[in-house]
């Protein structure tokens, strides 16, 4: 919606993609310790990349496509290595003390893969106030829920998650705690 004309449909590349279920995301519990990009248990007892890349083109994000973290392991021909193409046309979703996050795949400051980044805990004093991800190649950190830098003016862009729950199913895991939800994502809504 335009805010000159409020009839004009939203720009497509502001739809919401599926990213998967919420188990086939390991939940990276270990502040400060865990790239990313490590095999991680995930609760359907699969091991897993921590995050999931996926290429999501700028003028219409419903063709968004995984792409494979450990190319030639696989047995599809079309699989792309995260490298080959521009970092700025991809985001990384993972799971980080069970809350889902979503952010731009290249290091606002260094153009490198955030991927290979580690999550970590913003606190004070011991308290937790927010959860950050720290970029290996210079050791810049980024807050996971405004984007904001901890040195100069350079801001990670944060993309939008969604639960929902499984389209014409009540599955639950093995052990009933805790439902199987879509995780859903999607570019951020600018205002105004």
């Amino acid at each position: 919606m335009s805010f000159l004309n409020p009839f004009r449909r939203a720009p497509s590349g502001d739809t919401w993609f599926l990213a998967g279920l919420s188990t086939s995301f390991p939940n990276i519990t270990a502040s400060g310790t865990t790239p990313l990009s490590n095999p991680l248990p995930c609760q359907d007892s699969e091991i897993a990349p921590g995050c999931k890349v996926f290429h999501v083109p700028n003028n219409d994000s419903s063709l968004a496509t995984e792409l494979d973290m450990n190319p030639g392991t696989g047995t599809d021909s079309k699989e792309i290595a995260p490298a080959s193409l521009d970092l700025r046309d991809q985001v990384v979703v993972f799971q980080y003390q069970a809350d889902f996050h979503a952010v731009d795949h290249s290091c606002p400051h260094s153009s490198y893969p955030l991927s290979k980044g580690t999550p970590f805990d913003i606190e004070d004093f011991g308290v937790r106030l927010s959860a950050g991800i720290r970029c290996p190649k210079h050791d810049w950190s980024f807050d996971l829920v405004r984007g904001n830098g901890d040195r100069g003016n350079y801001r990670l862009m944060i993309w939008e998650t969604q639960l929902r729950p499984v389209a014409g199913s009540g599955r639950s895991t093995a052990d009933d705690k805790e439902e199987v939800k879509e995780v859903w994502v999607r570019r951020k809504q600018r205002m105004g």
